[in-house]
């Protein structure tokens, strides 16, 4: 029997701790080399933790939800089970520990399927409910609360009549009392925060406590953009294989108006302003796991293809959890884009140690005066988010106006005018 050990990978430098999300095998299972066997959860990054050799998974040393560091091991695996080796070989523990694998076996069984989340456990301890007598419904299995509450008030069979011999004294029964709280149709569930969550929870919180937060406002007339996307959508997307979005506009304009107010893209250091000579604008993303901000390096030299690409592969990423940390690292300006889920107006949170951050919204038609006639247009309102320690009122309207007008008049791009 020759055992590896599984263990977590590196961590960047600012991270001590991760979380192991879900095993993807159990004890007794058979593994290939490089499989993914768990995914582990840092406050930045989601990292895979793949299998070192080929073998079957003898023992799980840690399983889901467990905090662990680098090199830690968390699991072991037997290569000399690959082939041919009987069943009780696979999942038998290595015999210094006769006992590890029955434990491992037992716990990996029930890893998903009949595992209470932490409300729901509470709920059936009160209520005096043994560990697998609820049916889960929740995801791979797991007993929420609410598959509690629908058990706790279900209607009990009777129990048995017992018979009493005759001439015997009569006692009493106890009535069962049920214990806990009967919610009723309130169900609620308590789950701990990602890492993910809590680190966003974290730097908003910084930003906001840090940062002299203030917010100006503009409306730009999008219909110049629409037009011109409209016009070349289909030929843009035959040459680049990709589709022209509003996005690679906004970039552009921010761009453009970073140029001419590089204030906006400074950033604070103790007491001194530091004044970045490259563009590298943040995307916020939203993921199944949090808000992520990937980076557009070098955003001033990317063209409207290469913008539109390097975000298309930015959304596939977050939601598929693979965007690594050199990729969330560093930026000196951010865009959010919340107009994709109907946001009207917002008041965007600048993303430390950034200076300023750009809020877009949805684009609708609405009523708007020209040459003193009311006329429909397609209306969106920006807004940017300024720390008002380095740049003033002055520089954060311009600045803003400069985004609006090269929006309107998207030539200017072109000659950067």
């Amino acid at each position: 029997m020759a055992i590896v050990e599984v263990k977590v990978p590196q961590l960047s430098e600012s991270v001590a701790e991760a979380t192991l999300l879900q095993w993807k095998k159990k004890a007794g299972e058979a593994v290939t080399a490089d499989e993914i066997l768990i995914e582990i959860e840092t406050d930045k990054v989601v990292l895979e933790c793949p299998a070192p050799a080929s073998g079957v998974l003898v023992e799980i040393v840690q399983g889901d939800g467990a905090t662990v560091a680098a090199d830690q091991v968390i699991a072991r695996i037997d290569t000399a089970a690959v082939a041919g080796a009987p069943a009780p070989a696979a999942v038998a523990a290595p015999a210094a520990a006769p006992a590890a694998a029955p434990a491992a076996a037992a716990a990996a069984s029930t890893s998903k399927a009949g595992v209470a989340m932490p409300a729901a456990a509470k709920l059936m301890a009160d209520n005096n409910l043994a560990a697998g007598s609820v049916a889960g419904t929740g995801k791979d299995g797991r007993v929420t609360k609410g598959d509690v509450l629908a058990a706790v008030a279900a209607p009990k069979p009777s129990a048995a009549p017992v018979a009493i011999p005759t001439g015997a004294p009569t006692k009493a029964l106890p009535q069962v009392q049920v214990a806990g709280p009967n919610l009723g149709q309130r169900p609620e569930e308590r789950v701990p925060m990602t890492r993910l969550r809590a680190r966003v929870a974290e730097r908003l919180l910084q930003s906001q406590a840090t940062n002299a937060i203030l917010t100006t406002f503009n409306e730009v007339n999008m219909a110049p953009v629409m037009e011109m996307r409209k016009k070349f959508q289909e030929k843009f997307e035959k040459e680049h294989g990709v589709k022209l979005g509003f996005m690679s506009f906004f970039v552009k304009a921010a761009v453009h108006a970073l140029k001419k107010y590089p204030v906006l893209n400074a950033s604070v250091d103790g007491n001194d302003i530091v004044y970045h000579g490259y563009f590298d604008i943040g995307i916020a993303v939203g993921s199944p796991r949090g808000l992520v901000v990937p980076i557009l390096r070098n955003a001033d030299q990317m063209s409207f293809a290469d913008v539109e690409k390097k975000i298309a592969e930015f959304g596939q990423k977050a939601r598929d959890g693979k965007l690594g940390i050199e990729e969330m690292t560093g930026g000196t300006f951010s865009i959010s884009n919340g107009g994709v889920f109907g946001s009207m107006l917002s008041t965007p949170i600048i993303n430390p140690p950034q200076s300023a951050i750009l809020g877009v919204h949805a684009t609708k038609d609405r009523a708007v005066v020209e040459n003193g006639q009311i006329v429909i247009r397609p209306i969106n309102y920006l807004a940017m988010s300024y720390d008002h320690r380095i740049i003033d009122g002055r520089e954060a309207v311009l600045g803003l106006v400069a985004m609006k007008e090269a929006l309107e008049d998207p030539a200017r791009l072109l000659f950067d005018i």
